[in-house]
């Protein structure tokens, strides 16, 4: 029977369906379609981990850079200690065991994620939020889902729904709604922060091609050791008056940093394990609701205060998530009647 003449017998989702998926007949098999969503579901929820730890970083950073200015120097220290604690990682895990196994293009696609993912993006978004106002850089930043689509649906193959594209446009629009935006000026630091976020979806997209094959934690630690041993160099051109201030950290200092380096740890270690199990556009989605986090933390600590505005912008976020919560579980659905019909 040829592809064309099984139109009209089976439903779309198993004529789409992945080889490996197929028993020896031809039809369904069940088993394996059921645990590809379930290891996407796994993906989802840790990036809905990401995005609460996104959320706190967020909202601690703005006071650790207070303390540790400038902005380009903190960031570079904390790399550094990400750095460090991902080396001793891989020594005790052993996992360093497995570099020996790398191939070429490998070793060139972790070159590449330590310098447009761990380095150059990072120089560029705190330069770039140095002249603009902090507000503009954060729904900059929350482009990435709408590079990383543009990205992944040529070179990843990967699908949007119209479920998922109405649930992008609510997580996106969620970030509009927000008091103290201005609007757009189109400086200079803008488009450092826009460079920078672009850089960021390139590297979502290599860190996809590349982590079938290769241990997370193995190119985490490439991401963050070359990022920072990079970002080290450029603050050291640039500022190198700052770079001896670690020498003199106070108390207070040394805890701010203590604690964004376990919470950039986790956040890096937890977001490339979601973008193995997980499509690389539905994970940056759901990294958007950091937003709400951020904000809960604001109304309890800071301002004391819930307004109109954060109250639409969590309905928006929170729709966000419901529709791609659901579109999961439409194509759980028809994959399950497809092998149904399939079998009989």
């Amino acid at each position: 029977m040829s592809a064309n003449s099984t139109k009209g017998i089976y439903p779309a989702p198993l004529l789409n369906t992945p080889r490996s998926w197929q028993n020896d007949k031809g039809t369904l098999n069940l088993s394996s379609a059921q645990n590809k969503y379930a290891i996407e579901r796994c993906g989802v929820n840790l990036a809905l981990i990401t995005a609460v730890i996104s959320g706190v970083s967020i909202f601690l950073n703005k006071y650790a850079v207070e303390a540790v200015k400038p902005a380009l120097f903190f960031t570079t220290m904390k790399n550094i200690g990400v750095g460090f604690l991902l080396l001793g990682i891989l020594l005790l895990t052993k996992k360093w065991k497995l570099l020996k196994d790398l191939k070429q293009r490998e070793v060139i696609y972790l070159i590449f994620i330590g310098i447009v993912g761990g380095s150059l993006p990072f120089y560029l978004y705190f330069t770039g939020v140095t002249l603009i106002p902090a507000i503009n850089a954060a729904i900059i930043h929350k482009t990435l889902v709408l590079w990383v689509a543009l990205l992944a649906i040529p070179l990843l193959k990967e699908k949007l729904t119209k479920t998922q594209v109405v649930a992008v446009i609510f997580l996106f629009a969620g970030n509009f709604v927000i008091g103290g935006f201005k609007g757009f000026q189109f400086s200079m630091g803008e488009l450092l922060v826009l460079l920078a976020t672009m850089l960021w979806a390139i590297e979502n997209v290599l860190a996809k091609k590349i982590l079938p094959k290769v241990d997370p934690d193995i190119v985490v630690a490439a991401r963050m050791i070359i990022g920072a041993v990079i970002l080290l160099t450029a603050t050291t051109l640039t500022v190198p008056h700052t770079v001896s201030k670690v020498l003199h950290f106070n108390g207070a200092q040394w805890w701010w940093m203590l604690m964004t380096v376990i919470l950039l740890l986790g956040y890096v270690m937890s977001w490339y394990r979601a973008l193995k199990f997980a499509p690389a556009i539905t994970v940056t989605a759901v990294l958007v609701s950091s937003t709400l986090v951020t904000n809960i933390l604001s109304a309890i600590f800071v301002t004391h205060a819930w307004t109109i505005n954060m109250g639409i912008q969590a309905v928006l976020i929170l729709l966000g998530l419901a529709l791609f919560w659901i579109s999961a579980r439409e194509d759980n659905i028809n994959i399950v009647e497809a092998s149904t019909i399939s079998s009989s």
